[in-house]
């Protein structure tokens, strides 16, 4: 039975199980207070990288040395990484807190900043295709750069909300998926956007994502106002009609993106739960049907198909019958789960607060 097939005969609730004990789990820490942003297995180096909010590194997935270990002293942009790509021709990129963009290939570091055609100093995800085309996550639009032309300004698209006439329905962009068919979905601040052959689509809320605040009230776990501390916060809450809403909630803002192999897309909302659509039908997932936790931080495919949803509140698979957790408990350095990775050999990693832990294969 696929996934899909699977969240359709249990429509009403996937009932939450906690993962029995797995052994042979390995992790290391990174420090107190730092955060594993993201995780990238390089199969040609044998590699994993850790982007991290002090630098990066690189692991050997073997022997689980250190590699190497980037920081603006050896030509990082800036030490805070958010998003790691490896590109076709084997180079791996980084994108940072107010950095740009950083590509290291041979040996060698490139900084892309708004001057070569970037949209912004704040990167959050990188989608390479075969045909060398480059889309980039930022705080300011998403670019698109064709035929991996990065030192011809001419080759850098920016699609924007204004230049899209609301198309894009956010300039704060967090994730990219590209689907089967060559299309770009991205996750933005605003809603779920679709792009293909020029024309754009987007969701939002009064669509169907997220769910809605009456539902998810008493267990929004982050009390603080965002929009109390930021001025982008606070328009994005006026513009979505949320300024009763003091805590951490916005159903519009898609922070974790995947797409399952029958093709269904999946966003994960900043306090509204885990959105299931089929391109047609939206579906929300909360705590009440079996998620860890309302806040979605990273979603990933495994290479079996199956959906894994980092939260506050731990790492869950979805089997399509139910959702099982995995905590500290399990060997998570820490409940706060923001990436994941694959390697070749079906082991799998994952980032959180503080570390990054190793499941063995066939876990």
């Amino acid at each position: 039975m696929t996934l899909v097939a699977g969240l359709l005969l249990a429509r009403l609730v996937l009932p939450q199980v906690h993962a029995q004990a797995v052994p042979g789990i390995d992790s290391f820490h990174v420090g107190e207070n730092i955060y594993v942003r993201a995780l990238t297995v390089d199969p040609q180096r044998q590699s994993l990288w850790v982007g991290t909010s002090v630098g990066a590194l690189e692991v050997d997935l073997a022997s689980h040395a250190v590699k190497n270990s980037f920081t603006r002293e050896h030509g990082l942009a800036n030490e805070y990484v958010f998003a790691i790509g490896v590109a076709p021709d084997s180079s791996v990129w980084f994108g940072t807190n107010a950095g740009g963009a950083s590509r290291w290939r041979d040996g060698e570091w490139t900084t892309y900043f708004p001057m070569h055609g970037l949209a912004d100093y704040w990167v959050y995800a990188f989608d390479f295709d075969d045909d060398e085309k480059i889309w980039i996550a930022t705080w300011s639009g998403a670019n698109l750069v064709h035929d991996g032309r990065m030192d011809d300004t001419e080759s850098w698209d920016l699609f924007t909300v204004e230049n899209t006439g609301g198309g894009l329905p956010s300039d704060w962009v967090y994730g990219l998926a590209e689907a089967s068919d060559g299309s770009i979905w991205l996750a933005t601040e605003g809603g779920l956007a679709h792009y293909e052959d020029g024309v754009w689509q987007n969701w939002d809320h009064a669509d169907g994502l997220g769910a809605d605040y009456a539902l998810v009230e008493k267990s929004i776990q982050f009390k603080s106002d965002p929009a109390a501390r930021s001025g982008h916060h606070a328009r994005q809450k006026q513009e979505r009609q949320l300024e009763e809403v003091s805590v951490a909630y916005n159903p519009n803002y898609v922070v974790g993106l995947a797409i399952d192999p029958d093709g269904v897309v999946w966003a994960g909302t900043w306090g509204a739960g885990l959105s299931r659509f089929d391109g047609d039908t939206w579906q929300t997932f909360t705590i009440r049907d079996g998620l860890p936790a309302n806040h979605v931080f990273m979603l990933e495919i495994d290479p079996g198909g199956r959906l894994w949803i980092g939260t506050s509140e731990g790492l869950a698979l979805c089997d399509g019958r139910k959702f099982i957790r995995y905590t500290e408990q399990h060997g998570l350095v820490s409940n706060t789960v923001f990436s994941m990775a694959f390697a070749p050999d079906g082991s799998a990693w994952v980032g959180s607060y503080g570390g990054v832990t190793g499941f063995p294969p066939g876990f």
